[in-house]
């Protein structure tokens, strides 16, 4: 399976990244990608941007050769209501938001209840497309309830290619979990890098194969196609417009599940 999309990369200006973002996009279509997210940390990761840099972000190029460019972040869940250490306004200025958990912004070594209640107000959060890395053991959820409130709120969950390095040592099994309830619930997932050096970008190769272990096809995949990531994207910033509309016309709001969205 080929991938067109890299939603999770990292620039310098994460402070603990190792390329520009003319690096990141070279490597990306040495490799075939045709779509990369640019998602440095967020405010309160050690060392990373200042909130400039993010209002800033327009003047990115919308493409850098023939891979075109998404501005994110990687947001970081700072407490058990699920807020986050960037302000709504620089949100709304985005195309893809990240949310996950992060040593050293705050909110570390808490209860499993109180990791996973962060979650799932995150996920509600709908400026929130994607919560990242949920099968780091040093931030333990409930994955299952983690699952079914991602398939309420029809949104993706990251397997992390960065995860079964030596960054976050023990994920494997959790992201195993993860991906067998992601097939049963019929849930988006996202399959990313998560490059912190050009050379990583692109590399899905473990987050491949615990999905494809795991059952999920072609169809689950949020980054399989640039087409797709875009549908996903600008169904979510119409959301709120749809649920009042769904709602006044039907009472009900439509669910897209992760087939053909």
């Amino acid at each position: 399976m080929h991938l067109e999309a890299d939603l999770h990369t990292h620039t310098i200006a994460s402070g603990h990244a190792y390329s520009t973002v003319k690096e990141l996009a070279e490597a990306a279509e040495k490799r075939g990608l045709k779509m990369i997210a640019i998602t440095d940390h967020g405010l309160k990761m050690p060392g990373g941007p200042h909130e400039y840099y993010f209002s800033n972000l327009v003047a990115l190029p919308r493409k850098i050769g023939s891979v075109e460019i998404l501005r994110g972040v990687e947001a970081n869940i700072l407490d058990p209501e699920g807020h986050l250490d960037v302000p709504d306004h620089l949100l709304d200025q985005l195309d893809i938001v990240l949310a996950g958990f992060h040593t050293g912004t705050g909110f570390d070594n808490r209860s499993e209840e109180e990791y996973t209640r962060a979650a799932l107000a995150a996920l509600r959060n709908p400026r929130v497309h994607i919560i990242v890395h949920p099968g780091n053991p040093e931030f333990p959820l409930n994955i299952e309830k983690l699952v079914l409130a991602a398939a309420a709120e029809h949104k993706a969950l990251e397997i992390n290619n960065n995860s079964f390095k030596v960054s976050r040592p023990g994920s494997l099994p959790r992201c195993q979990l993860l991906a067998r309830l992601a097939q049963k619930y019929r849930v988006w997932v996202a399959l990313n890098s998560d490059a912190h050096v050009f050379t990583a970008v692109g590399n899905f190769a473990r987050a491949w194969q615990v999905a494809r272990s795991a059952g999920i096809g072609e169809d689950q995949v949020l980054n399989l196609t640039v087409n797709r990531v875009k549908e996903y994207l600008g169904w979510h910033r119409r959301r709120p417009q749809l649920t009042q509309e769904e709602k006044a016309l039907t009472g009900r709001t439509s669910q897209p599940r992760a087939v053909g969205v």
